[in-house]
């Protein structure tokens, strides 16, 4: 009880700060200029699984609850109240109920009520029978219904403790969606209860945003309008950034050697070097013959040599792990210690005469090369590895033909299985086990996009998501990661790093240092100019 009461007192805290803001002179007014890679697929956050939608869109929206904006590190204790007030666990962890704001609007002036947290979920928890595709349908599988207990009071029903639970509910990727709003008009005009209002969505040009005046938070946001402009060449972005034609450049596109030119050209940016988040990794699709060999599928693994990667994208910068994102930034990462002896990654040479001596048991050889196209999505951060990737599959007889494919149709594609090898890019968008591991390996998850399938690390899963000792899921995490390497699930190359940048006119921006998907919301930010 004495724990309780002292979580209520720091909500309560907690809330007057998200309410009050920073104590700062802001400025209201002007427009936020920002650079954008690609077209993101849909405005619709609960049907998509790019950052590419999560960075224009996160501020139509509000959450239940959110990752402090202004506290770098997403943790536990940075959540604050969004839509909710307050909550509290009863029934030994089971059910979690939520007090909610009152005399919020959606952005056509209906009242936001528990009927749409209802419905919300409701659209989570139903497959994809409700949503085009629901990518992150595993994070729910441990809740048995949602009800609404009156216009404000809301309550999640679990089939078991889930301690992760507070921070699914916090990303980015987690609004709250209308219940009268058809969901194929959220793809392309979405109504939020957030600090902004679409404005404009036009393919290959550009995103504007618009100041919700009658945002529940009041006195927020301080601009006029946010303005994305589709720059798909990113020479051109960082060019335009440094002679001032944007305030920011899409927050997770600068490297750490476009780094060092931004800071010789343009000395006065404002830059955050910060853990991504994101692994490179190899998909490959065992379906595919011949593929469906488990030695050809090794061999794939053991050519990489993945120190090759981080020294020659990030200088050096990057880090090797399994899964999890990688301590220090990440909790949950395999320790440096805990990564040798996996397969592919220790001795390089040696792990390569091993590939090489599997392909030759598949039939392949000097002589016998298997030709494949890899196939890799139409941005910077995918072409740059995949061409790497490559080179490495040509020292165990693979001849990779390089496949560009636009980020509109790319995840329809690994969706459907509709590859045969790929470089991909992975985002853990919040650091919990339970979102990595279902989302990526549990069976049927539609981010599984290698269709890796255990039923026995599935229980473990299940498992470590309802251990409540920290210590003993820590050590269940780190054994269900080695597995999963030495099962080849889905070969990690790196974590990289990676950075964003504004101008000095810019205020009050805090980018998340260990996830690139859960703080743009926008609400604090503001210029002076």
């Amino acid at each position: 009880m004495k724990t309780m009461k002292g979580r209520l007192v720091w909500l309560a805290a907690a809330m007057a700060m998200a309410v009050a803001g920073p104590a700062m002179a802001q400025k209201s007014g002007g427009t936020l200029r920002i650079q954008h890679m690609d077209t993101p697929p849909s405005a619709s956050i609960h049907e998509e699984a790019t950052v590419s939608v999560a960075v224009p869109f996160m501020s139509l929206y509000n959450n239940l609850v959110m990752f402090d904006q202004n506290v770098a590190r997403n943790s536990l204790d940075s959540i604050v109240p969004d839509l909710a007030t307050r909550w509290e666990w009863t029934d030994g962890g089971t059910k979690l109920r939520f007090k909610l704001r009152d005399g919020v609007k959606w952005h056509d002036g209906k009242p936001f009520t528990a009927k749409d947290v209802e419905c919300t979920f409701d659209l989570l928890t139903s497959g994809e029978t409700k949503l085009r595709r629901n990518p992150r349908s595993t994070w729910w599988t441990n809740i048995e219904k949602v009800t609404a207990d009156g216009d404000l009071d809301v309550t999640f029903h679990l089939k078991a403790p889930q301690p992760s639970l507070l921070t699914l509910l916090a990303s980015g990727y987690t609004p709250i969606y209308a219940c009268h709003v058809p969901i194929d008009q959220m793809r392309r005009r979405p109504i939020g209860t957030g600090p902004f209002k679409l404005a404009e969505f036009k393919m290959n040009e550009g995103i504007k945003l618009v100041k919700n005046a009658d945002y529940w938070k009041k006195g927020r946001p301080y601009l006029d309008a946010i303005e994305f402009t589709i720059i798909p060449d990113r020479s051109t972005r960082m060019l335009s950034f440094i002679a001032g034609k944007y305030d920011m450049t899409f927050p997770a596109d600068v490297t750490v050697p476009l780094l060092k030119n931004i800071k010789a050209e343009a000395p006065n940016a404002q830059c955050t070097m910060r853990e991504s988040g994101v692994s490179s990794n190899v998909i490959i699709n065992a379906e595919r013959p011949p593929f469906d060999n488990p030695k050809i599928r090794r061999a794939v693994a053991l050519t990489l040599d993945r120190k090759a990667f981080i020294d020659i994208l990030a200088e050096g910068e990057g880090k090797l792990s399994g899964i999890m994102v990688p301590p220090p930034d990440g909790v949950w990462g395999l320790p440096p210690e805990m990564l040798q002896g996996l397969p592919g990654y220790g001795d390089v040479a040696k792990a390569r005469e091993e590939a090489r001596g599997l392909m030759k048991e598949a039939g392949y050889g000097p002589d016998k090369r298997l030709k494949v196209k890899v196939s890799t999505r139409n941005i910077a951060t995918f072409k740059d590895p995949a061409v790497i990737l490559i080179d490495q599959l040509k020292h165990v007889f693979i001849d990779g033909e390089l496949e560009i494919i636009d980020t509109t149709v790319y995840y329809n594609r690994v969706f459907k299985k509709d590859y045969v090898v790929a470089l991909n890019l992975s985002g853990v968008a919040v650091d919990d086990p339970d979102v990595a591991l279902f989302e990526t390996y549990a069976c049927g998850s539609l981010r599984n996009y290698n269709n890796y399938c255990n039923a026995e690390m599935t229980k473990l899963f299940e498992a470590q998501s309802r251990e409540l000792d920290p210590k003993k899921r820590q050590q269940m995490v780190w054994d269900i990661d080695r597995k999963l390497q030495e099962d080849i699930a889905r070969p990690i190359i790196a974590y990289g790093r990676i950075a964003g940048c504004w101008q000095p006119q810019v205020k009050n921006v805090t980018l998340h240092v260990n996830s690139i998907y859960n703080n743009w919301r926008f609400e604090d930010v503001w210029l002076e100019r």
